[in-house]
């Protein structure tokens, strides 16, 4: 009888999430309130495994279309989107994805809270997170402002949970002169006659196109070049008839990956907008919507990882190879390990952000903590950008060809989640903001006090081992910093090495201060394992650099 091979399931992501499961358990002490939380998680597993993953399979080739006429020759530029994208709206609405973070019931923690159930729900979703975090990042940035006009006017609308009513907002700053220097920007702001801000200009790469409303950067006329001549503008799409107000979609984007996301290249033409707080300094005025989307990139890697690992792992049980199967196989055993021990250290930082994001909507941090999630949020968005793209690759080697090929649906787990070190900032750019943030001799005393804050958590143990040699490997990172502050060539081209020590040095530390916790009170050693293997992967990635070498090499020069 001919052979066929299992394919791999999806576990319930919830109930068989032991990070997750355990860090909550960590993190709300309050019984009931873990107890609503994981009611809600419970219930939102349901619908990822029963439905959203299925329906992702099924609705594998649809992509987003563009009509740009209706048959009578009018300019409609309708795009529509895919099934699964339409189920997916009224999923995160009804489950509060963006409105559990501006709601009351978890205090503090709902940011925690919020970024829980994001992170089962992103794997699933293709990539309708992206929505999501704009519209986040929109609501945060109108708060973060005050401008109670356009806070009545929108905040209910994109922290609702009304399918209905829910509203998603763009986030348009990239332009054909460049992606993160948004200070070249070319579009310009003018007043008309009645008073009323019009833009004209393109927008090279508009993700959630299909938003009702959107934050965009313009140039007022008479302003200087440069981001602080640029103002940031609130601008809602289209007229009470569902036209779009002076705006053409020319194109979707053809990407590599995050194909369900209708990414359009567009034009502003005399489009009406609201300034959302002044008429300059529009690239500092755009912080809030950085530091929040930032910290849904570094969420959606970590829940990347999670489903990948849970695929691999649940195939390794089912592929008969070579006299057994592949969860017996001990070479087998030690890549999944590997994968896992990543995964487990993205998370607790990721979800540390996380944790200072609700402290900061709170007006519950020092001014040492704000120093820390200033410093956090760069770090923790660069490490997880790199780690995902890792982990996923491994997870397509453990199924082999079968990972090779389109219909199981593993090849695009890997095109969607190279985008996360590319969006809202690359690698470089990041370890660059993550220089600007440590030139404060506060932030560098706020990364010491969270590593040592992790040493006195992790005790005398084997955590702790792993969470001192963390805080050794961060003293020597930042003597190296203020070693080469005075010479800011070399410091530049050190940037990376050294925000992805501190960025797996602090990971490592967060996750041994948590693995000492779940020895001591769930007799559980399986994330003490996975730090001390972390640590073994290594940590510092500081190296000798000359500047002339590199550029001799990097650019084929004798």
């Amino acid at each position: 009888m001919a052979f066929y091979q299992q394919a791999p399931e999806l576990e319930d992501p919830f109930s068989t999430d032991r990070v997750l499961r355990s860090y909550l358990a960590r993190t709300f002490a309050q019984q009931e309130a873990r107890g609503i939380l994981e009611s809600q998680l419970a219930s939102l597993s349901s619908v990822v495994r029963d439905e959203l993953h299925p329906l992702q399979a099924r609705d594998r080739l649809n992509e987003p279309v563009l009509t740009p006429w209706d048959p009578w020759g009018n300019r409609i530029d309708h795009i529509e989107v895919t099934p699964l994208w339409k189920r997916a709206r009224e999923v995160a609405a009804q489950y509060g994805l963006v409105a559990t973070g501006y709601e009351k019931d978890f205090g503090h923690l709902a940011r925690v809270a919020q970024f829980s159930l994001v992170y089962l729900f992103a794997p699933s979703s293709d990539v309708y997170t992206c929505p999501l975090a704009m519209t986040d990042g929109a609501a945060r940035t109108l708060v973060s402002h005050g401008n109670r006009a356009l806070i009545e006017r929108a905040l209910p609308r994109l922290a609702s949970r009304d399918p209905e009513q829910v509203w998603t907002s763009g986030q348009w700053m990239t332009e054909r002169t460049g992606g993160s220097d948004v200070g070249l920007s070319e579009t310009v702001a003018r007043r008309d006659d009645q008073g009323q801000w019009l833009l004209s200009g393109t927008k090279w790469f508009t993700s959630a196109t299909t938003s009702e409303m959107t934050l965009t950067l313009a140039r007022p006329e008479g302003n200087p070049r440069g981001g602080k001549g640029l103002a940031l503008f609130y601008l809602e799409l289209r007229d009470e008839r569902g036209r779009l107000k002076n705006i053409t979609i020319n194109r979707l984007k053809d990407k590599l990956g995050t194909r369900k996301v209708p990414t359009a290249e567009l034009e502003l033409i005399d489009t009406p907008a609201v300034p959302v707080v002044g008429t300059s300094d529009g690239v500092r005025a755009i912080t809030p919507m950085l530091n929040s989307t930032r910290t849904w990139n570094a969420v959606n890697a970590v829940a990347f990882m999670r489903r990948g690992i849970s695929l691999a792992r649940d195939y390794a049980r089912k592929r008969y190879a070579f006299g057994a199967l592949l969860a017996d196989k001990p070479l087998h055993a030690e890549s999944l390990a590997d994968m896992q021990c990543e995964f487990e250290a993205a998370f607790h930082m990721t979800f540390r952000v996380c944790e200072l994001l609700g402290q900061d909507d709170n007006r519950a941090l020092d001014s040492q903590q704000e120093q820390l999630l200033r410093v956090m949020t760069p770090l923790a968005k660069l490490l997880t950008g790199k780690q995902v793209v890792s982990v996923i690759s491994e997870t397509l080697e453990c199924f082999g060809g079968a990972g090779y090929v389109e219909d199981t649906g593993l090849p695009v787990l890997l095109r969607d989640a190279q985008v996360l070190p590319i969006w809202e900032g690359t690698t470089n750019v990041l370890s660059l903001d993550t220089l600007k943030a440590l030139a404060k001799s506060e932030a560098s005393e706020a990364l010491v006090a969270e590593l040592q804050r992790c040493v006195t958590l992790a005790g005398d143990g084997d955590e702790g081992a792993c969470a001192r040699a963390a805080m050794t490997t961060v003293t020597r990172a930042l003597r190296t910093l203020a070693e080469r502050a005075a010479d800011p060539m070399a410091l530049e081209a050190s940037a990376r090495m050294l925000s992805l020590t501190l960025g797996r040095s602090l990971a490592l530390a967060l996750l041994s201060a948590h693995a000492a916790w779940s020895k001591q009170h769930e007799g559980d050693a399986r994330a003490s394992r996975a730090a001390q293997r972390f640590l073994r992967r290594g940590i510092d990635c500081m190296t000798e650099t000359s500047l002339d070498a590199a550029r001799s090499l990097a650019m084929d020069e004798s």
